[in-house]
């Protein structure tokens, strides 16, 4: 059973088919990429994978279960997670915080606990800050735990935020862009944390991006959206060779 099967999706906005007849799978633990021109409609996928459009036609299965057009929150519930190619932190928050919001997926308490403060409470914050610290110390934020996370540097933001995705432990990590903005030193080391991901959290990953360099590095396998249709998938090598790909893609 693969961890991501699309079957037809689509979504159209005003008249203007944004997705057709989009199909992909992806196995689990897979590094996998999805590229293509502006407005070729990838981000519009990652919305519609996450529940922030409700597609028109297709089928979302997750691990086997049909999420399609669910809530955004219960698709994270299901186990996907996703950063944005414009970031979107609690930047009033701290780094610490920032990464407890996510955990709350998973620790819970009553609210009556939290006004009074109980003893639940005091467990649950003890056990909260300590699985935050252990992924902030995955991506090297361990020493900024307490800076206000809009005071972070942009690529270490960056990191913030997938580091809060991971902390609502899921099946499916969506990636969008995560190296604009980078400079060839943080895209190099963002390369190297996403790999650690993969292999240390057993993570199956959907990425885009526009760095040919970031994706020939990792990933195994492509899907080229143009037009807001597949013009092609397959292994990587293949894919970046062939002509349709560098005609509409790479020679854009």
């Amino acid at each position: 059973m693969s961890m991501l099967e699309v079957r037809n999706l689509g979504i159209s906005f005003g008249g203007l088919r944004a997705v057709d007849n989009f199909n992909i799978k992806i196995e689990k633990g897979q590094l996998y990429g999805l590229i293509g021109p502006n407005g070729a409609g990838k981000t519009t996928l990652f919305n519609l994978l996450t529940g922030v459009y409700k597609p028109d036609k297709g089928v979302i299965l997750l691990d086997g279960e049909d999420i399609t057009g669910k809530k955004t929150t219960d698709i994270n519930k299901a186990g996907i997670a996703r950063t944005f190619q414009n970031i979107r932190l609690f930047k009033d928050l701290s780094v610490l915080d920032n990464v407890k919001v996510g955990l709350h997926n998973s620790f819970r308490y009553s609210v009556l606990t939290g006004i009074l403060r109980l003893p639940k409470f005091r467990k649950v914050e003890k056990e909260m800050n300590q699985k935050a610290m252990e992924l902030l110390k995955v991506f090297g934020l361990e020493n900024e735990a307490h800076f206000v996370a809009s005071n972070l540097p942009y690529g270490k933001q960056r990191k913030l935020e997938i580091a809060r995705a991971l902390a609502t432990n899921p099946k499916l990590l969506l990636l969008d862009e995560p190296a604009a903005g980078m400079n060839p030193n943080e895209t190099k080391e963002l390369m190297d944390t996403i790999r650690f991901v993969q292999k240390e959290f057993d993570m199956t990953i959907l990425l885009i991006e526009h760095d040919m360099k970031l994706v020939s590095g990792i990933c195994e396998e492509l899907t080229v959206l143009n037009f807001g249709q597949v013009l092609t998938q397959g292994e990587t090598s293949k894919v970046l060779n062939d002509p349709q790909v560098i005609t509409a893609y790479l020679g854009e």
